[in-house]
Protein backbone atom coordinates (compact mmCIF):
# COMPACT_ATOMS: atom_id res chain seq x y z
CA UNK A 1 0.00 0.00 0.00
CA UNK A 2 3.16 2.12 0.28
CA UNK A 3 6.46 3.19 -1.30
CA UNK A 4 8.73 0.05 -1.09
CA UNK A 5 11.27 -0.03 1.70
CA UNK A 6 14.74 -1.97 1.03
CA UNK A 7 16.03 -0.99 4.42
CA UNK A 8 16.35 -3.69 6.82
CA UNK A 9 14.48 -2.99 10.11
CA UNK A 10 14.36 -5.09 13.51
CA UNK A 11 11.07 -2.49 14.30
CA UNK A 12 7.45 -3.60 13.87
CA UNK A 13 4.95 -0.37 14.14
CA UNK A 14 0.92 -0.65 14.25
CA UNK A 15 -1.45 1.96 14.02
CA UNK A 16 -4.84 2.04 15.54
CA UNK A 17 -7.35 3.91 13.78
CA UNK A 18 -10.13 1.40 14.17
CA UNK A 19 -11.52 3.62 17.46
CA UNK A 20 -11.09 7.04 16.32
CA UNK A 21 -10.18 7.28 12.61
CA UNK A 22 -7.06 9.45 11.87
CA UNK A 23 -5.62 13.34 11.40
CA UNK A 24 -2.91 14.80 10.68
CA UNK A 25 -2.35 16.30 14.06
CA UNK A 26 -3.15 12.78 15.58
CA UNK A 27 -0.25 11.11 13.44
CA UNK A 28 2.34 13.84 14.59
CA UNK A 29 1.36 13.90 18.39
CA UNK A 30 1.25 10.23 18.38
CA UNK A 31 5.09 10.69 16.71
CA UNK A 32 5.92 13.36 19.28
CA UNK A 33 4.56 10.93 22.58
CA UNK A 34 6.80 7.74 20.93
CA UNK A 35 9.67 10.22 21.46
CA UNK A 36 10.58 12.33 18.24
CA UNK A 37 12.66 15.19 19.01
CA UNK A 38 10.35 18.06 19.24
CA UNK A 39 12.62 20.62 18.64
CA UNK A 40 13.37 19.16 15.19
CA UNK A 41 9.55 18.88 14.67
CA UNK A 42 9.25 22.49 15.18
CA UNK A 43 12.02 24.08 13.23
CA UNK A 44 10.96 22.24 10.71
CA UNK A 45 7.36 23.64 10.76
CA UNK A 46 8.43 27.19 11.60
CA UNK A 47 10.06 27.09 8.11
CA UNK A 48 7.16 27.28 6.82
CA UNK A 49 7.00 30.67 7.66
CA UNK A 50 7.92 32.22 4.44
CA UNK A 51 6.66 34.75 1.66
CA UNK A 52 7.26 32.24 -1.29
CA UNK A 53 5.10 29.56 0.35
CA UNK A 54 2.16 31.84 1.72
CA UNK A 55 2.80 31.53 5.38
CA UNK A 56 3.33 34.37 8.06
CA UNK A 57 3.74 34.20 11.65
CA UNK A 58 3.81 29.96 12.10
CA UNK A 59 2.77 29.68 15.90
CA UNK A 60 3.33 25.96 17.19
CA UNK A 61 1.99 24.85 20.35
CA UNK A 62 2.25 21.46 21.42
CA UNK A 63 0.75 20.22 25.19
CA UNK A 64 -0.17 17.30 26.94
CA UNK A 65 -4.15 16.72 27.11
CA UNK A 66 -6.62 13.92 28.72
CA UNK A 67 -9.08 12.47 26.50
CA UNK A 68 -11.75 9.93 28.11
CA UNK A 69 -8.82 9.39 30.81
CA UNK A 70 -6.14 8.65 28.61
CA UNK A 71 -2.97 11.25 28.01
CA UNK A 72 -2.61 11.97 24.89
CA UNK A 73 -0.31 14.46 23.08
CA UNK A 74 -1.85 17.00 20.94
CA UNK A 75 0.03 19.75 17.93
CA UNK A 76 -1.95 22.61 17.48
CA UNK A 77 -0.11 24.81 13.97
CA UNK A 78 -1.58 28.39 12.91
CA UNK A 79 -0.33 30.43 10.85
CA UNK A 80 -1.70 34.12 8.50
CA UNK A 81 -2.55 32.78 5.11
CA UNK A 82 -0.91 35.62 2.93
CA UNK A 83 -1.41 34.07 -0.32
CA UNK A 84 -4.20 31.87 -2.02
CA UNK A 85 -3.11 28.46 -2.61
CA UNK A 86 -3.76 25.96 -4.75
CA UNK A 87 -2.68 22.07 -5.50
CA UNK A 88 0.76 23.01 -7.59
CA UNK A 89 1.58 25.47 -5.27
CA UNK A 90 0.89 23.08 -1.57
CA UNK A 91 2.68 20.38 -3.77
CA UNK A 92 6.30 22.30 -4.45
CA UNK A 93 5.49 24.00 -0.46
CA UNK A 94 6.17 20.57 0.65
CA UNK A 95 8.82 19.48 -1.73
CA UNK A 96 10.89 22.36 -1.60
CA UNK A 97 10.63 22.31 2.03
CA UNK A 98 11.47 18.87 2.70
CA UNK A 99 14.02 19.20 0.55
CA UNK A 100 15.50 22.29 2.53
CA UNK A 101 15.15 20.58 5.48
CA UNK A 102 18.14 18.14 4.44
CA UNK A 103 15.54 15.07 5.43
CA UNK A 104 16.38 11.27 4.64
CA UNK A 105 15.66 9.99 0.83
CA UNK A 106 12.92 8.37 2.12
CA UNK A 107 12.05 11.03 4.21
CA UNK A 108 11.36 13.56 1.27
CA UNK A 109 9.77 10.88 -0.81
CA UNK A 110 6.82 10.06 1.96
CA UNK A 111 6.40 13.91 2.20
CA UNK A 112 6.06 14.02 -1.50
CA UNK A 113 4.30 11.41 -2.03
CA UNK A 114 1.38 12.36 1.12
CA UNK A 115 1.06 15.69 -0.29
CA UNK A 116 0.52 14.59 -4.12
CA UNK A 117 -1.72 11.95 -3.05
CA UNK A 118 -3.74 14.52 -1.09
CA UNK A 119 -4.19 16.93 -4.04
CA UNK A 120 -4.51 14.82 -6.64
CA UNK A 121 -7.77 13.30 -4.59
CA UNK A 122 -9.03 17.29 -4.54
CA UNK A 123 -8.44 17.62 -8.26
CA UNK A 124 -9.77 14.44 -9.06
CA UNK A 125 -13.05 15.30 -7.46
CA UNK A 126 -13.53 18.52 -8.85
CA UNK A 127 -12.38 17.92 -12.24
CA UNK A 128 -9.40 20.02 -12.07
CA UNK A 129 -5.32 20.17 -12.93
CA UNK A 130 -3.49 21.12 -10.11
CA UNK A 131 -2.94 24.54 -10.65
CA UNK A 132 -6.83 25.09 -11.41
CA UNK A 133 -7.22 23.27 -7.85
CA UNK A 134 -8.45 25.99 -5.05
CA UNK A 135 -7.67 24.21 -1.52
CA UNK A 136 -9.56 25.60 1.27
CA UNK A 137 -9.29 23.10 4.79
CA UNK A 138 -6.33 21.91 3.05
CA UNK A 139 -4.83 25.26 2.28
CA UNK A 140 -4.04 25.78 5.88
CA UNK A 141 -1.16 25.78 7.30
CA UNK A 142 -2.05 22.29 9.18
CA UNK A 143 -1.97 19.97 5.57
CA UNK A 144 1.91 20.88 5.28
CA UNK A 145 2.95 21.44 8.56
CA UNK A 146 1.47 17.73 9.62
CA UNK A 147 3.03 16.26 6.53
CA UNK A 148 6.23 17.83 7.34
CA UNK A 149 6.23 17.29 10.75
CA UNK A 150 5.20 13.61 10.52
CA UNK A 151 8.40 13.07 7.65
CA UNK A 152 10.65 14.48 10.47
CA UNK A 153 9.54 12.89 13.22
CA UNK A 154 9.30 9.35 11.14
CA UNK A 155 12.70 10.14 10.29
CA UNK A 156 13.96 10.49 13.81
CA UNK A 157 12.42 7.00 14.89
CA UNK A 158 13.94 5.71 12.16
CA UNK A 159 10.70 4.26 11.14
CA UNK A 160 10.94 4.59 7.45
CA UNK A 161 12.58 1.28 7.30
CA UNK A 162 9.90 -0.52 9.75
CA UNK A 163 7.19 -2.76 9.02
CA UNK A 164 4.37 -0.90 9.40
CA UNK A 165 0.93 -2.58 10.00
CA UNK A 166 -2.55 -0.70 10.87
CA UNK A 167 -5.59 -1.77 11.68
CA UNK A 168 -8.78 -0.93 9.43
CA UNK A 169 -9.55 3.34 9.69
CA UNK A 170 -12.68 4.40 11.37
CA UNK A 171 -14.33 7.05 9.54
CA UNK A 172 -17.35 8.16 11.81
CA UNK A 173 -20.83 8.89 10.01
CA UNK A 174 -23.32 11.06 9.19
CA UNK A 175 -22.77 14.64 7.32
CA UNK A 176 -20.48 17.95 7.65
CA UNK A 177 -20.75 20.86 6.63
CA UNK A 178 -17.70 22.72 5.22
CA UNK A 179 -16.19 25.05 2.17
CA UNK A 180 -18.59 23.15 -0.19
CA UNK A 181 -21.56 22.89 1.64
CA UNK A 182 -23.23 19.81 3.02
CA UNK A 183 -21.65 16.61 2.34
CA UNK A 184 -21.86 12.79 4.13
CA UNK A 185 -18.63 11.61 5.74
CA UNK A 186 -16.81 9.94 4.68
CA UNK A 187 -15.75 14.08 2.68
CA UNK A 188 -14.75 13.10 -0.67
CA UNK A 189 -11.46 13.62 -0.60
CA UNK A 190 -11.11 10.85 2.58
CA UNK A 191 -13.23 8.59 0.24
CA UNK A 192 -11.22 9.37 -3.06
CA UNK A 193 -7.71 8.53 -1.34
CA UNK A 194 -8.59 5.79 0.47
CA UNK A 195 -10.29 4.00 -2.47
CA UNK A 196 -7.01 4.90 -4.71
CA UNK A 197 -5.10 2.83 -2.27
CA UNK A 198 -7.42 0.01 -1.29
CA UNK A 199 -7.55 0.87 2.00
CA UNK A 200 -9.78 -0.86 4.20
CA UNK A 201 -12.50 1.55 6.01
CA UNK A 202 -15.15 0.70 8.71
CA UNK A 203 -18.00 2.89 9.83
CA UNK A 204 -18.85 4.53 12.81
CA UNK A 205 -18.73 4.25 15.68
CA UNK A 206 -20.08 7.81 16.09
CA UNK A 207 -21.55 10.43 13.94
CA UNK A 208 -18.89 12.76 13.32
CA UNK A 209 -15.87 13.26 10.96
CA UNK A 210 -13.27 10.90 11.78
CA UNK A 211 -10.91 10.47 9.06
CA UNK A 212 -10.01 14.07 7.74
CA UNK A 213 -7.60 14.27 3.80
CA UNK A 214 -4.50 14.86 5.62
CA UNK A 215 -4.71 12.07 8.06
CA UNK A 216 -5.31 9.56 5.15
CA UNK A 217 -2.58 10.45 3.07
CA UNK A 218 -0.21 10.21 5.86
CA UNK A 219 -1.43 6.87 6.30
CA UNK A 220 -2.09 5.53 3.00
CA UNK A 221 1.54 6.44 2.38
CA UNK A 222 3.30 4.76 5.27
CA UNK A 223 1.12 1.48 5.75
CA UNK A 224 2.28 -1.80 4.62
CA UNK A 225 -0.43 -4.53 5.34
CA UNK A 226 -4.02 -3.99 7.02
CA UNK A 227 -5.06 -6.09 9.79
CA UNK A 228 -7.79 -6.14 12.03
CA UNK A 229 -5.69 -8.04 14.90
CA UNK A 230 -2.03 -6.75 16.08
CA UNK A 231 0.97 -8.54 14.30
CA UNK A 232 3.30 -11.15 16.66
CA UNK A 233 4.94 -8.45 18.47
CA UNK A 234 6.73 -7.56 22.15
CA UNK A 235 5.52 -3.85 22.31
CA UNK A 236 8.32 -1.42 23.30
CA UNK A 237 6.59 1.55 22.89
CA UNK A 238 3.46 3.46 22.93
CA UNK A 239 2.69 6.44 21.75
CA UNK A 240 -1.06 8.90 21.90
CA UNK A 241 -2.02 11.68 19.71
CA UNK A 242 -4.84 13.47 20.36
CA UNK A 243 -6.81 15.29 18.33
CA UNK A 244 -8.77 18.60 18.55
CA UNK A 245 -11.80 17.24 19.97
CA UNK A 246 -13.49 15.91 23.21
CA UNK A 247 -16.12 13.01 22.87
CA UNK A 248 -18.16 11.55 25.19
CA UNK A 249 -18.33 8.31 23.53
CA UNK A 250 -14.75 7.91 23.10
CA UNK A 251 -11.11 8.47 23.36
CA UNK A 252 -10.43 10.92 20.01
CA UNK A 253 -6.70 9.64 20.46
CA UNK A 254 -4.55 7.48 17.45
CA UNK A 255 -2.30 4.90 19.24
CA UNK A 256 0.60 3.82 17.32
CA UNK A 257 3.16 1.23 18.92
CA UNK A 258 6.32 0.39 18.36
CA UNK A 259 7.69 -3.23 19.02
CA UNK A 260 9.74 -5.93 17.95
CA UNK A 261 9.18 -9.05 16.08
CA UNK A 262 8.45 -12.01 18.03
CA UNK A 263 11.12 -14.45 18.14
CA UNK A 264 9.83 -17.90 18.44
CA UNK A 265 14.00 -18.94 17.81
CA UNK A 266 12.97 -20.48 14.53
CA UNK A 267 14.36 -20.01 11.31
CA UNK A 268 11.97 -19.50 8.16
CA UNK A 269 12.44 -20.68 4.71
CA UNK A 270 10.16 -21.34 1.63
CA UNK A 271 9.85 -24.72 -0.52
CA UNK A 272 8.13 -26.11 -3.33
CA UNK A 273 5.54 -29.26 -2.53
CA UNK A 274 5.23 -31.56 -5.55
CA UNK A 275 2.03 -34.02 -5.16
CA UNK A 276 0.83 -36.49 -8.14
CA UNK A 277 -1.71 -39.25 -7.70
CA UNK A 278 -0.62 -42.23 -9.64
CA UNK A 279 -2.73 -45.70 -9.59
CA UNK A 280 -1.17 -47.72 -12.61
CA UNK A 281 2.88 -47.95 -11.90
CA UNK A 282 4.20 -50.88 -10.12
CA UNK A 283 6.06 -50.43 -6.70
CA UNK A 284 10.00 -50.87 -8.55
CA UNK A 285 8.93 -47.65 -11.00
CA UNK A 286 7.57 -45.83 -7.53
CA UNK A 287 10.64 -46.94 -5.37
CA UNK A 288 13.22 -46.45 -8.10
CA UNK A 289 11.31 -43.04 -8.83
CA UNK A 290 11.90 -42.12 -5.08
CA UNK A 291 15.85 -42.22 -5.26
CA UNK A 292 15.97 -40.43 -8.05
CA UNK A 293 14.06 -37.35 -7.23
CA UNK A 294 15.90 -37.96 -3.93
CA UNK A 295 19.42 -37.90 -6.21
CA UNK A 296 17.89 -35.18 -8.68
CA UNK A 297 17.75 -32.66 -5.24
CA UNK A 298 14.50 -33.40 -3.93
CA UNK A 299 14.57 -32.73 0.24
CA UNK A 300 11.67 -35.55 1.16
CA UNK A 301 9.57 -37.88 -1.08
CA UNK A 302 7.35 -40.13 0.98
CA UNK A 303 4.25 -42.05 -0.66
CA UNK A 304 0.52 -42.27 0.88
CA UNK A 305 -1.79 -44.81 -0.32
CA UNK A 306 -4.93 -43.99 -1.47
CA UNK A 307 -8.16 -44.82 -3.58
CA UNK A 308 -8.59 -43.71 -7.28
CA UNK A 309 -12.03 -43.70 -8.87
CA UNK A 310 -13.19 -46.98 -9.28
CA UNK A 311 -11.85 -47.55 -6.22
CA UNK A 312 -8.65 -48.75 -7.42
CA UNK A 313 -5.52 -48.29 -5.23
CA UNK A 314 -3.43 -46.06 -5.89
CA UNK A 315 -0.72 -44.00 -3.99
CA UNK A 316 0.06 -39.62 -3.31
CA UNK A 317 3.47 -39.45 -4.10
CA UNK A 318 5.17 -35.76 -2.29
CA UNK A 319 8.16 -34.25 -3.22
CA UNK A 320 9.44 -31.53 -0.86
CA UNK A 321 12.00 -29.28 -2.89
CA UNK A 322 13.53 -26.06 -3.29
CA UNK A 323 11.72 -23.55 -5.43
CA UNK A 324 13.97 -23.11 -8.02
CA UNK A 325 14.18 -27.55 -8.21
CA UNK A 326 10.45 -27.75 -9.04
CA UNK A 327 10.29 -27.55 -13.07
CA UNK A 328 13.24 -30.10 -13.44
CA UNK A 329 11.55 -32.31 -10.13
CA UNK A 330 8.16 -32.31 -11.77
CA UNK A 331 9.66 -33.67 -15.00
CA UNK A 332 11.51 -36.23 -13.49
CA UNK A 333 8.06 -37.44 -11.58
CA UNK A 334 6.13 -37.28 -14.87
CA UNK A 335 8.92 -39.31 -17.28
CA UNK A 336 8.99 -41.78 -14.58
CA UNK A 337 5.90 -42.55 -13.67
CA UNK A 338 3.89 -41.55 -17.18
CA UNK A 339 1.53 -38.90 -14.94
CA UNK A 340 0.27 -36.34 -17.08
CA UNK A 341 0.35 -33.47 -13.94
CA UNK A 342 2.20 -32.41 -11.23
CA UNK A 343 0.51 -29.98 -8.30
CA UNK A 344 2.62 -27.90 -7.02
CA UNK A 345 2.22 -25.40 -3.95
CA UNK A 346 5.02 -22.64 -3.38
CA UNK A 347 5.27 -22.07 1.14
CA UNK A 348 7.29 -20.94 3.79
CA UNK A 349 7.99 -23.66 6.64
CA UNK A 350 9.65 -22.91 10.29
CA UNK A 351 13.12 -25.20 10.57
CA UNK A 352 16.19 -25.72 12.80
CA UNK A 353 19.49 -25.97 11.73
CA UNK A 354 21.14 -29.04 11.17
CA UNK A 355 24.81 -29.94 11.37
CA UNK A 356 26.71 -32.92 11.59
CA UNK A 357 29.51 -32.97 14.85
CA UNK A 358 32.04 -35.83 15.39
CA UNK A 359 32.48 -37.27 18.73
CA UNK A 360 34.25 -39.21 20.81
CA UNK A 361 32.48 -42.35 22.89
CA UNK A 362 34.08 -45.24 25.14
CA UNK A 363 32.22 -48.18 24.55
CA UNK A 364 33.35 -51.02 26.68
CA UNK A 365 36.87 -49.87 27.01
CA UNK A 366 37.06 -49.18 23.31
CA UNK A 367 37.28 -45.58 22.05
CA UNK A 368 35.03 -44.78 18.87
CA UNK A 369 34.18 -42.09 16.90
CA UNK A 370 30.23 -41.31 16.32
CA UNK A 371 28.23 -38.78 13.94
CA UNK A 372 25.94 -36.68 15.96
CA UNK A 373 22.91 -34.70 14.15
CA UNK A 374 22.50 -31.10 16.32
CA UNK A 375 19.37 -29.39 15.50
CA UNK A 376 19.16 -25.52 16.57
CA UNK A 377 17.29 -23.01 17.02
CA UNK A 378 18.08 -19.26 15.59
CA UNK A 379 19.89 -18.27 19.37
CA UNK A 380 22.13 -21.39 18.81
CA UNK A 381 19.94 -23.07 21.62
CA UNK A 382 20.09 -27.20 20.49
CA UNK A 383 16.41 -28.28 20.63
CA UNK A 384 17.41 -32.12 19.80
CA UNK A 385 20.65 -34.58 19.33
CA UNK A 386 20.56 -37.60 17.31
CA UNK A 387 23.38 -39.92 16.71
CA UNK A 388 23.46 -41.63 13.20
CA UNK A 389 22.13 -45.35 12.72
CA UNK A 390 25.07 -46.83 10.50
CA UNK A 391 27.73 -45.52 13.18
CA UNK A 392 25.56 -46.62 16.01
CA UNK A 393 25.13 -50.21 13.45
CA UNK A 394 29.30 -49.95 13.07
CA UNK A 395 30.14 -49.58 16.73
CA UNK A 396 27.71 -52.48 17.78
CA UNK A 397 29.50 -54.75 15.37
CA UNK A 398 32.80 -53.97 16.16
CA UNK A 399 32.45 -54.11 19.71
CA UNK A 400 29.69 -56.90 20.53
CA UNK A 401 27.57 -54.64 22.09
CA UNK A 402 23.86 -54.81 22.08
CA UNK A 403 22.30 -52.04 19.16
CA UNK A 404 20.14 -50.70 22.12
CA UNK A 405 23.23 -50.27 24.46
CA UNK A 406 25.01 -48.27 22.19
CA UNK A 407 22.40 -46.49 21.20
CA UNK A 408 21.47 -45.48 24.71
CA UNK A 409 25.29 -44.47 25.88
CA UNK A 410 25.90 -42.58 22.72
CA UNK A 411 23.05 -40.32 22.99
CA UNK A 412 23.49 -39.47 26.38
CA UNK A 413 26.76 -38.65 25.54
CA UNK A 414 25.67 -36.33 22.77
CA UNK A 415 23.34 -34.90 25.25
CA UNK A 416 25.51 -34.15 27.73
CA UNK A 417 28.29 -32.23 24.99
CA UNK A 418 25.78 -30.72 22.76
CA UNK A 419 22.34 -29.80 24.78
CA UNK A 420 24.15 -27.83 27.96
CA UNK A 421 25.42 -25.28 25.26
Amino acid sequence: MCADKSGVSDKTVVIDCQVAGVSGDMFLGALIDLGADVTKIVSAIKALENPEYGYGSVQVAIKQVMRRGFKATHIDVTAELTGETHGKHLIETVEKNAANLKLSKKAIQFASNAIRTLVNAEAGIHGNNLSDTHLHEVGLVDTPAEIIGCAVALDDLGLFDAKIYSTPVSIGGGTHKFSHGVVSIPAPAVLAILQSKRFPIKGGPIEVELATPTGVSILVNLVDEVSCFYPAITPLKVGYGAATKDFPELANVLRITIGEPFDAGLLKDEIAVLETNVDDVTGEVIGYTIEKLLREGAKDVSVTPMLTKKSRPGQILKVIADKNASKHLSRVIMEETGTLGVRVTFCERYVLNRKLHEMAVLINGVKERVNVKVTRDSKGIAFHVKPEYEDIKRIANATGTPLREVSEIVLAKARETFQKR
